[in-house]
């Protein structure tokens, strides 16, 4: 049986459960309705609890998030037992990763994809979520927010006091940063 330590996030409506070993190799993947997780049978089955809204698997982590009408306490016994039943199969949580082919952006595509994955990324993972490069244009940065991040009360603060005020500071072309 997996080791599994839960942690409050920003959001309310999502918990992180930490697991002591590796899901994935690399990346994070979002799941926000069972329909499109037929590439992750665990995020299936966790949406077969009810009342889920979406399902982030990274690397040593699951954060789930549920609607804003149920209890935790009428939840969190069973996403451990999913999660734990899942695991104890020893079945691959994602079960194949396609490659994105690697297009290469401008010089401030690239600066910002490096800061985004060795400041941002980490300290947003931290909190259950992820944070993706979606496009830069005309000064213009779009992000797509995963996990917890993309139902938090305080996402909007984040991104443009947090996200956008340290893009910024590194990247003077860089005019807004925006959810999508």
């Amino acid at each position: 049986m997996a080791k599994i330590q839960t942690e409050g996030t920003p959001n309310p409506n999502a918990l992180k459960f930490v697991i002591d070993k590796e899901l994935v190799k690399k990346g994070a993947f979002s799941f926000t309705d069972k329909e499109n997780c037929a590439n992750s049978p665990l995020a299936s089955k966790l949406f077969n609890i009810g009342s889920i809204k979406e399902v982030l698997i990274a690397k040593d982590f699951i954060t789930v998030s549920k609607d804003a009408y149920t209890d935790w306490n009428e939840l969190y016994d069973k996403v451990i037992e999913t999660i734990n039943r899942y695991l104890d199969l020893g079945e691959p949580v994602i079960l194949k990763i396609e490659e994105t082919e690697n297009k290469s952006g401008t010089n401030i595509e690239e600066k910002i994809k490096n800061i985004l994955d060795s400041q941002i990324r980490p300290a947003v993972a931290s909190d259950g979520g992820d944070i993706i490069f979606h496009s830069y244009e005309d000064g213009i940065l779009k992000l797509h927010l995963q996990g917890a991040c993309s139902t938090c009360p305080s996402s909007v603060m984040t991104l443009k006091a947090g996200v956008e005020a340290m893009l910024k500071r590194q990247i003077p072309e860089l005019k807004e940063v925006i959810s999508v």
